[in-house]
């Protein structure tokens, strides 16, 4: 075999893997954005910059706290919101959860219906008139 029959060989194998990656591209049913209405939130992004700072200048960040069996987070004061669960690997595990402080001011949220591993936690909150939203970490054992 001569070097000309080497080099169309390699060239017909690379043009068949970039085909086939193109049709399993297409074909794909996930998408990697992690959110359908990125545009909307984007348009929103002042708001939650200023819910973020918020948190900041009021030293208002909750505490989470994991037990063995609930998600325990604690607030500064009396709040009422929304925690959203959401799994970066599967966006169907995500879930959303409203929540409303007991005479405590914490959260007590249940982990049976939660999967073990890493989840990111986005709380938006509102405490003495005014508005908050923070996001955290957390990893589920």
């Amino acid at each position: 075999m001569n070097w000309g029959t080497k080099l169309m060989i390699g060239m017909l194998c690379f043009m068949s893997f970039i085909v086939v990656l193109g049709v399993l591209m297409f074909n794909s049913k996930t998408d990697a954005l992690v959110d359908t209405d990125y545009y909307e939130k984007g348009l929103d992004y002042d708001k939650d910059y200023n819910r973020k700072a918020q948190v900041q200048a009021d030293k208002a960040r909750p505490e989470i706290k994991l037990s063995p069996d609930h998600l325990i987070l604690s607030f500064k004061a009396a709040a009422t919101g929304e925690l959203r669960l959401l799994r970066n690997s599967d966006k169907k595990m995500d879930r959303r959860v409203a929540i409303k402080t007991d005479e405590h001011n914490q959260v007590n949220i249940p982990l049976n219906a939660i999967a073990k591993g890493r989840w990111r936690i986005i709380l938006s909150w509102e405490s003495n008139g005014k508005a908050y939203l923070d996001e955290q970490e957390v990893s589920i054992e």
